[in-house]
């Protein structure tokens, strides 16, 4: 049931302006992932730029620091996204449930992580190419 329609005028206000709050908070954190993912981009393009670059280790940890920094931008992202969520309530809005942040973010640095070692030979292969 709509719990707009038992509400005063100034309190539907209030319930609407936080459920516009919560989903404002997941465009914020699916951004976030976004620019996590640019940041991935980057390490690929480096690679593909300066593949044949001497000293060769010099565009791997460039590539590296930018799979880091992306990583960091999930774990980041999801932090942010989970307080929001804690000091909202939601009324007619259904949204993520903050253990969906954590997943994401876990499931998005593995991924990182395995395009860096498919893409780039990062960890031990990176250092041994």
């Amino acid at each position: 049931m709509n719990s707009y329609k038992k509400a005063s005028g100034s309190e539907s206000c209030t319930k609407w302006a936080e459920d516009r709050t919560i989903f404002a908070n997941e465009r914020t954190s699916s951004s976030w992932m976004g620019t996590g993912l640019a940041c991935v981009g980057v390490a690929i393009g480096l690679k593909a730029v300066f593949g044949d670059f001497d000293p060769n280790w010099v565009a791997k940890s460039v590539a590296s620091m930018f799979l880091g920094i992306a990583i960091m931008i999930y774990w980041m992202a999801q932090r942010q996204a989970c307080k929001a969520h804690a000091r909202l309530n939601d009324h007619d809005a259904e949204a993520l449930p903050s253990r969906d942040f954590k997943t994401l973010a876990i499931a998005m640095t593995v991924a990182t992580l395995g395009t860096g070692v498919a893409t780039l030979g990062t960890g031990i292969v990176l250092w041994l190419l």
